[in-house]
């Protein structure tokens, strides 16, 4: 399919999104009009094929983000590899809070919001694949107020093992969002998408991340917080009983004990909203948009293959030790680590 590149509507480290317009259109039937396209040259390319590959194997899920296909071009010497996505018009619930000065969502949206996400993930989890990035940036909003899940460039199977070079340990995802597992044991499943959840939840709700963190913070002391210890993020006080519920319920810090996406669908913090969700839909009423801000954007999703260690760590602590340094380290840049949008 031929199509001509737009203007950039959002920046990864090794990507780009622009929108996209498709030629010759009355040739593809049903197809939509502007696209998105993710594209990334040959340091990037290994997240772009590997988000083609989730998304073909998880098939339609009306809270997924579709493709739509992908090509390569060459543009201004340069080789791109391209993934034409289904495009956003309301860009994602990150992009949309940071405009609202701080406020968070009505816990109707929250609940809304949520639902649709469960929905989404209930759909990845029994293919088999755990998203490894659940996020406020990685949720997109639509015109018709669909709400889908997007950016699988970190997606696995959740049956394979993790590999990295050298031995080393693979680190992936958001810091502020990362499961105690994954932080002590290097696991990435369906069950640390149900604690990244919480942490969205909380947010949406409050205008604030889950975990409390001052700007300039180490990294390694949040890693600690998350990974040692009985602390959990703070559940906002205003919420309703059933929303401090449905929270705790994400963050149980066994993942064996922490309750799958299937589960939480049917905790009435959601359920009703489901309800509710279905009759609004036979009136035809579309949701408005949501409030609050998104902080510490600046704390990117990771994917790295750590050469820290020869060896595999087995105490959590000796994995932060492996971490620590005198100085406040630059993580979107260093040596090891690769960061994603």
């Amino acid at each position: 399919m031929e199509w001509v590149r737009g203007e950039t509507i959002g920046y990864g480290t090794f990507s780009t999104v622009n929108l996209a317009t498709p030629l010759n259109i009355k040739n593809y039937g049903d197809f939509p009009t502007l696209l998105a396209v993710k594209s990334a040259d040959s340091y990037g390319a290994a997240g772009i094929t590997n988000e083609k590959s989730v998304l073909n194997s998880l098939g339609d899920c009306p809270e997924i983000v579709r493709c739509f296909g992908e090509d390569h071009t060459v543009e201004n010497g340069e080789k791109l590899h391209n993934l034409l996505l289904e495009y956003a018009s309301r860009g994602s619930l990150a992009t949309q809070l940071k405009k609202l000065n701080g406020d968070g969502l009505p816990e109707s949206e929250v609940r809304r919001y949520t639902g649709s996400v469960l929905r989404g993930l209930r759909h990845i989890h029994s293919n088999g694949f755990a998203h490894c990035d659940i996020k406020l940036g990685n949720i997109l909003l639509f015109g018709d107020g669909a709400v889908k899940i997007a950016d699988f460039g970190l997606a696995r199977k959740v049956d394979e093992e993790l590999t990295a070079s050298n031995g080393g340990v693979k680190i992936r995802g958001t810091p502020l969002y990362m499961a105690p597992e994954s932080v002590n044991e290097n696991e990435y499943g369906s069950a640390a998408d149900v604690w990244a959840l919480g942490c969205a939840v909380v947010e949406m709700f409050s205008g604030k991340t889950a975990w409390s963190v001052k700007e300039g913070s180490n990294f390694v002391s949040l890693l600690m917080r998350i990974g040692v210890g009985e602390e959990l993020p703070k559940i906002p006080e205003e919420l309703s009983e059933e929303g401090k519920d449905f929270v705790s319920k994400c963050f149980v810090k066994d993942p064996e004990r922490r309750w799958t996406a299937e589960m939480l669908l049917n905790h009435p913090f959601v359920a009703v909203d489901q309800r509710e969700e279905f009759v609004a839909k036979v009136d035809e009423k579309v949701a408005t948009s949501p409030r609050c801000p998104f902080e510490f954007y600046d704390w990117e999703s990771v994917s790295s293959d750590s050469q820290m260690q020869s060896q595999p760590l087995d105490v959590p602590v000796e994995r932060f030790e492996s971490l620590v340094s005198e100085s406040i380290p630059d993580w979107s840049v260093a040596d090891g680590w690769v960061c994603v949008r």
